[in-house]
């Protein structure tokens, strides 16, 4: 489990594809501390696993189902990747429940600064993911937790404070860039529940609520 705070932003040495799916190599320094082969590591929200990590970088691979869904597979040499090592029984929970399992990737439609210093960071996502996404809920974008300043059709809009520009992936952002979305699993399980649910007449919560 992760809490969609960035501990770190990398950068991708290289993406080498393979008949069964991808490896990756990723040039960073502070979660190395103590990862060994078998750790998880998320990369742009993407739970993965270390493999045999070298000196001041660490290997994981990518099945092929993760670079369909995810934007790994958009990976080259030298983009930036953010990093976060699991969240540890001692720890604290800063951000949000985040798993690293994506669920799409929308679309950067615009990152703008706002004022002095924030930014508005606005991206689009797909219809299917509309249940789960609400104004003031949380949201992992590319492993980061965020929270949705509103909702405009198909476009989720989200504040940005300097201090996560400067330390993720954002600051390299630009206008039709692919970003990881992974959406609040507390939703995904009341939204669970609400469609197994059923009224007295037959009728699902789902049926009764759009009536």
């Amino acid at each position: 489990m992760f809490t969609g705070i960035i501990e770190e932003v990398g950068t991708v040495e290289r993406l080498e594809r393979r008949s069964t799916g991808g490896r990756l190599k990723v040039r960073c320094r502070s979660v190395l501390e103590n990862l060994k082969e078998g750790s998880s590591l998320a990369v742009n929200g993407v739970c993965l696993t270390a493999v045999g990590p070298p000196a001041g970088a660490f290997v994981a691979d990518i099945s092929p189902e993760t670079l369909r869904r995810s934007n790994l597979g958009d990976l080259r040499p030298g983009a930036l990747v953010n990093l976060e090592r699991p969240l540890t029984p001692s720890g604290r929970l800063d951000g949000h429940i985040v798993q690293g399992h994506v669920d799409a990737t929308g679309e950067v439609v615009e990152l703008r600064q706002a004022g002095e210093s924030d930014w508005l960071l606005a991206v689009r996502f797909p219809s299917e993911l509309a249940p789960f996404l609400v104004p003031k809920g949380s949201v992992a974008l590319d492993g980061i937790s965020l929270t949705i300043a509103e909702m405009e059709g198909d476009v989720i809009r989200v504040a940005v404070i300097p201090y996560t520009y400067r330390n993720t992936n954002l600051r390299a952002r630009r206008r039709g860039d692919r970003i990881n979305i992974e959406c609040d699993i507390l939703a995904k399980y009341v939204l669970k529940k609400l469609e197994w649910l059923r009224a007295p007449s037959g009728s699902s919560i789902s049926a009764l609520l759009e009536s």
